[in-house]
């Protein structure tokens, strides 16, 4: 049997678990009742697509009253592997800046951008890893502006990713792994402007290199047109 819709495929055993573990997360800090909890982890159980995995999470209570000084990770779902994590937006700042002048700058491993970020690079660089990241909830801005520089930004696989930028003899470019969207992931928004410079935005798995990513890329392609061969 051919499945062309996310959806309509079975799930796989890690993303059942991983929706149970949701299930778990919940009830163990009190915002849902045992009858519920053990109703929902049934029908993780027999859920038979990924279609029905993913209408469970929508019944969770996405604005709960959880404690305010846990960063909680994000669930993984549908076959994605996150590394960011979420965390309330009482424990995000409102605004953040970072200038690069004639040099480099960089953020990566565990750190909490806020809300509203402003990258401003002159010939220089700047890098962005939001694989370990804590976000806050909902929407996280990167604005950009970059002058004969350049502005790397890495993101986890199941991050939402809204791109607008504008190049003037630059590139804006964003490397997508999957263009699916998940309502309860959270989104890093990345708006700007590139003048002989380059911004790029790209997917890498944890602990993933360029060159690892490209490699991964190429395989899944190569298995892509496998499986349309055998189809």
């Amino acid at each position: 049997m051919t499945y062309g819709i996310e959806g309509e495929r079975p799930p796989l055993k890690h993303d059942r678990d991983a929706v149970i573990d949701a299930l778990v997360e919940h009830f163990a800090n009190d915002v849902m009742e045992i009858d519920e909890f053990e109703r929902l982890v049934a029908a993780a159980h027999a859920a038979n697509t990924n279609g029905e995995l993913k209408r469970l999470l929508h019944d969770l209570p996405r604005h709960a009253n959880l404690p305010a000084t846990t960063d909680r990770p994000s669930v993984p779902i549908m076959g994605h592997s996150t590394g960011y994590q979420v965390t309330t937006a009482s424990n995000v700042e409102e605004t953040g800046f970072i200038l690069t002048l004639m040099g480099g700058g960089s953020r990566q491993g565990r750190w909490r951008p806020a809300r509203k970020n402003t990258v401003v690079t002159v010939m220089g660089g700047t890098d962005l890893d939001f694989r370990e990241a804590v976000l806050g909830p909902g929407v996280t801005e990167v604005r950009v502006c970059a002058l004969w520089g350049g502005v790397d930004i890495i993101v986890p696989p199941g991050l939402n990713v809204e791109v607008n930028g504008l190049a003037i003899m630059g590139g804006f470019d964003h490397i997508v792994d999957d263009a699916s969207h998940d309502p309860m992931a959270p989104t890093l928004r990345v708006t700007g402007v590139a003048c002989m410079a380059g911004v790029d935005i790209d997917t890498r798995q944890s602990g993933e290199t360029a060159r690892d990513a490209r490699r991964r890329r190429k395989r899944q392609r190569r298995e892509q047109r496998r499986r349309l061969r055998e189809d």
